[in-house]
């Protein structure tokens, strides 16, 4: 599930049988209403409508909470890594959901066995991992993973619910 923006199909035409191609930032913000500086996934490189999505965040040390989180010693919060999951997790729903997504918000209910394994610092290229495990009306619940370099740096079990706006 681990693409590379290099060889990542562009287009729905270019992705392989059962894939969406790229999301980039404007087709994010199509998608969800997230905006700066509370927009936490860059590029969407892996949607499989229903099943996964795998999302990229390029940590900057331009980002404002580093001036406080820790001056000295810049670590990416925990809790906007959640967030990172659950922003892929929204783009995976609404590609999942198509035209019927239209007017719908992805709301967090919970969030479960939340583990940070390793900081993330400005200079690291997360990607996310979301697998959506089930589905039950409008309530969906999905794993995820964060990443850098390949090593699990963060993973949590959530839930959300899709309503109107």
């Amino acid at each position: 599930m681990d693409a590379t923006a290099e060889n990542t199909p562009a287009t729905a035409a270019e992705a392989p049988e059962g894939t969406v191609g790229v999301y980039d930032i404007a087709r994010i913000m199509q998608a969800i209403p997230h905006r700066f500086p509370f927009l936490l996934v860059d590029r969407v490189v892996e949607i499989v409508p229903n099943v996964s999505a795998v999302g990229i965040k390029n940590v900057s040390i331009n980002e404002n909470f580093f001036q406080g989180h820790f001056p000295q010693h810049p670590v990416f919060p925990g809790v906007l890594i959640i967030e990172s999951m659950a922003q892929t997790a929204a783009v995976l729903v609404v590609e999942t959901l198509g035209p019927s997504a239209q007017g719908k918000l992805v709301y967090f209910m919970t969030v479960d066995s939340a583990k940070f394994r390793k900081p993330v610092v400005p200079g690291d290229q997360m990607r996310v991992h979301v697998l959506k495990e089930k589905q039950r009306g409008n309530i969906w619940k999905f794993t995820a993973e964060a990443k850098v370099d390949g090593k699990v740096v963060a993973e949590a079990s959530y839930a959300a619910m899709i309503l109107d706006k």
